[in-house]
């Protein structure tokens, strides 16, 4: 009788529990069809967990001293920064809904290339939500290039644009007097300075996208190349260039190319060491902090490739399919495509990046505010940077050199 009574009752949970998964998954998904007000008005006094990569203190800061306490006080909302590597929660999520488990603890999450196609591929997201934010309608836009492509992959809503930055050098002036303009003058710098440059492993975003740039020399199409989906003829005719490059610099590099810095972060610790006199990486800003707090010299300043160009990158947040809070996660991110909370975000002081919001749409208040936002001594004009601003390539290249450089460089 025993048994008999623990089975219905285990029977009985179990029936409960796949009750409540279809009950919070359905749920999830009529939130998409709330008005913006019924959405707002249900987000306030709830906790809103936001997964980042938590690697940057001026992001962290911006995030956790200037955004979290208006949202606070304008939504009162509490948003939990969650610092955790892309690839960490994306396997979270995962396991999460292979395991049908259809509330978990994940609202909002920072995405954007290979990540989010695979992302999408696997029904990890929560659904089209970017159109219904009132910020991204007035300021971004549906035709926006950036709203309806992420590195090659149609977005189709399913995350909104938070910030856009450029592939820049940074490099030490005191010690450098000229730095060089095209890829053919850095080689030849690289020969001259031998020990004195690196770049980090291609596991590394920014190590795969200093190699991306030679892919776009080596295609001599640069142009056309960046419309394109991933082509194989793209790289039959550039792997020639990309790995004659590499391996002609290798002997010259940074312990005689022996090793690679395995991130950013390593990466400028030797440049902030003195042990190399040149670092690299996304954002066009994000030196300044690091001159504020003594980690890189008062004499850096930054450059870009004339030839090819310089790849800039537009990041995105999304919300999961399992999101425990949805409409508090659509609440954040509005607020954080907001024209107060993009400018403030442009400042280097807070993080620095450019912002995702088109200029024109914005009122003159807030264009004079962008205009006298002081960036920094070390950060290019913008008139230089647009000049030479080029749009990332699809996520199939990223991968190309992700599974082809180890055999071609290291083991060379």
């Amino acid at each position: 009788m025993k048994r008999k009574v623990t089975f219905i009752i285990a029977t009985l949970l179990f029936i409960v529990a796949c009750g409540n998964s279809e009950t919070n998954e359905t749920g999830n998904k009529e939130v998409l069809s709330k008005e913006w007000d019924e959405i707002v008005t249900s987000s306030k006094g709830t906790e809103v967990n936001l997964f980042m990569w938590g690697g940057d203190e001026g992001i962290n800061q911006y995030i956790d001293k200037w955004a979290a306490p208006r949202l606070k006080e304008e939504h009162n909302i509490t948003l939990n920064r969650q610092p955790m590597n892309t690839e960490e929660f994306m396997q979270k999520l995962l396991t999460e809904k292979k395991a049908n488990k259809n509330e978990g603890t994940i609202d909002v999450i920072w995405i954007n290339g290979s990540n989010f196609k695979n992302a999408k591929n696997a029904d990890l997201l929560l659904g089209s939500f970017s159109k219904k934010l009132p910020h991204f309608q007035e300021y971004i836009g549906t035709q926006d290039q950036n709203a309806n492509y992420d590195q090659g992959t149609e977005i189709d809503g399913l995350e909104a644009p938070w910030g856009n930055v450029q592939f820049v050098f940074h490099y030490d002036s005191s010690k450098v007097d000229i730095p060089p303009s095209t890829l053919g003058e850095l080689k030849q710098w690289i020969h001259d300075n031998p020990g004195m440059f690196t770049y980090p492993n291609v596991s590394d975003f920014t190590g795969n996208t200093f190699v991306k740039h030679l892919l776009m020399k080596g295609a001599g199409e640069e142009s056309s190349l960046l419309t394109k989906r991933f082509d194989k003829k793209v790289i039959q005719d550039s792997e020639e260039y990309v790995w004659n490059y590499l391996n002609d610099i290798k002997s010259d590099l940074w312990r005689n190319g022996a090793t690679y810095p395995e991130s950013l972060t390593k990466l400028d610790t030797l440049y902030s060491q003195g042990e190399i006199l040149m670092t690299m990486g996304f954002n066009e800003a994000r030196a300044e902090s690091l001159i504020e707090n003594g980690t890189f010299p008062d004499s850096t300043k930054s450059f870009v490739l004339k030839d090819p160009g310089s790849i800039s990158n537009t990041h995105y947040l999304s919300i999961p399919f399992n999101s425990p809070n949805p409409e508090g996660a659509m609440t954040v991110i509005n607020f954080l495509e907001s024209p107060e909370a993009q400018i403030a975000k442009m400042d280097p002081k807070m993080w620095g990046e450019g912002t995702v919001l088109n200029f024109d749409k914005l009122s003159e208040e807030d264009q004079q505010m962008i205009g006298n936002l002081n960036r920094g001594e070390s950060v290019l004009s913008t008139e230089v940077l647009n000049e030479y601003k080029l749009p990332d390539l699809d996520t199939g290249y990223t991968e190309w050199i992700n599974n082809e450089w180890a055999n071609r460089i290291i083991e060379q």
